[in-house]
C-alpha cells in the first residue's frame, strides 16, 4: 500500500506550471512584437558592452604611466584622426580612442539609468500607492505637492538640485531621480483606483488583513505592469537627462567618459571633426530609441486589452 502525504504539493505545482505558461505566452507574443525585439536588441547590446567594456577596451600599458584605462589613455601625435582600423571612432583633441570612451561611457548611462530609476520609482510607488489607497486628505496633500513638481520641467529642477548640491555623478542621479518621481506617483496613483475597489481587495479587509498587506501584497502586484513600461521608459528619460546636464558641465566631471560631456568636449571642433560628436551622439539616441521601443513592446504585451 502506497502511502501519500496530504499537502499541497498538487496545488503548487499547478500554481508553479499556470506561472510557467503565462511567462511562455508573454514571451510568445512578445516575440511576435518585432518594435520590442529590436528594442530588447538594443537594450542587450548595452548592458553587454558595459558588462565587457574592460574585455572590449582593454586598458593600455604607457611606459611612464604604466597600465592606464583605455579611456583616459592620450596619444597625443594623433589628434583628431577620423576612423581607421586602429580606431575605429577615431581619436579626441586629446588622442583618446573614441571607440574606446564610447564603449566605457555605456556603464555610466546604463548606471544612471538603473539608479535613477531605482529613486523614482520606490519614491513614487510608494507616493502613489498611499494618495490611491486611503483618498481624501492624504490623496490631496500628496498630489498636490506632486502637481507642484510638475510645474517645475524636470531639467530645470535637476539643474536647480545639481547647483546646489554640486557637480558629479552621485548627484546627477538623485537630482534627475527627483525630478522623475510625479511621473511614477501619478502612474501608481490612478491603478491603484481602479484596484482598489476590486472584489478580492473587499475579501481582505472582511478577514481583517491591515492597510499595508492589502497595499503591498494585493493592491501593488496588481499594478506591476504599466510600472515596468514606465520603468523602461524612465530609463530612456533618466539617460537623456544625465547627458543634457554633463553637456552643459553639471553632470560627470572628466575624465570619466559619459557621452553627455564628449559631445561637450568635441563641439568646438564639429566643423572640422565631425566623428567627436557623431559617435557619442548616436550612441544616446541609439540607447534612448531602444529603450522606447522596449517599452512599447512591454506594454502591447502586459496590457490585458491587447491580447489577441
Amino acid at each position: 500500500m502506497i502511502l501519500r502525504n496530504i499537502d499541497n504539493t498538487p496545488s503548487e505545482q499547478v500554481k508553479e506550471k499556470k506561472k510557467r505558461s503565462q511567462l511562455h505566452d508573454m514571451w510568445r507574443r512578445f516575440r511576435r512584437n518585432p518594435v520590442g525585439m529590436v528594442g530588447l536588441f538594443i537594450v542587450l547590446v548595452l548592458i553587454f558592452s558595459a558588462i565587457f567594456a574592460d574585455v572590449i577596451a582593454p586598458a593600455v600599458y604607457d611606459p611612464i604611466l604604466g597600465e592606464v584605462p583605455a579611456y583616459e589613455f592620450q596619444d597625443l601625435g594623433n589628434r583628431n584622426t577620423f576612423p581607421s582600423r586602429e580606431h575605429p571612432f577615431g581619436t579626441d583633441n586629446f588622442g583618446r580612442c573614441i571607440f574606446n570612451r564610447v564603449v566605457h561611457g555605456s556603464r555610466i548611462s546604463l548606471l544612471v539609468g538603473f539608479v535613477v530609476v531605482g529613486i523614482s520609482m520606490v519614491v513614487g510607488v510608494i507616493l502613489g500607492t498611499v494618495a490611491g489607497y486611503y483618498g481624501k486628505a492624504s490623496d490631496s496633500i500628496i498630489m498636490r505637492f506632486i502637481d507642484i513638481m510638475m510645474a517645475i520641467p524636470n531639467i530645470l529642477l535637476a539643474i536647480s538640485i545639481v547647483a546646489a548640491l554640486g557637480a558629479g555623478l552621485v548627484n546627477l542621479m538623485i537630482a534627475v531621480g527627483i525630478g522623475s518621481i510625479p511621473l511614477f506617483a501619478r502612474q501608481v496613483r490612478s491603478s491603484v483606483l481602479s484596484v482598489r475597489e476590486q472584489e478580492f481587495i473587499e475579501a481582505a479587509r472582511a478577514i481583517g488583513a491591515k492597510d499595508l498587506r492589502i497595499m503591498f501584497l494585493h493592491i501593488l502586484p496588481n499594478c506591476m505592469a504599466p510600472i515596468i513600461v514606465r520603468a523602461t521608459m524612465g530609463m530612456a528619460v533618466a539617460i537623456l537627462s544625465a547627458a543634457a546636464l554633463s553637456f552643459i558641465g553639471l553632470g560627470v566631471e572628466p575624465p570619466t567618459p559619459e557621452w553627455g560631456a564628449m559631445l561637450s568636449e568635441g563641439r568646438r571642433f564639429i566643423r572640422d571633426h565631425w566623428p567627436s560628436t557623431v559617435f557619442p551622439g548616436l550612441a544616446i539616441a541609439l540607447v534612448v530609441f531602444g529603450l522606447n521601443m522596449l517599452g512599447d513592446g512591454l506594454r502591447d504585451v502586459l496590457d490585458p486589452r491587447l491580447k489577441q
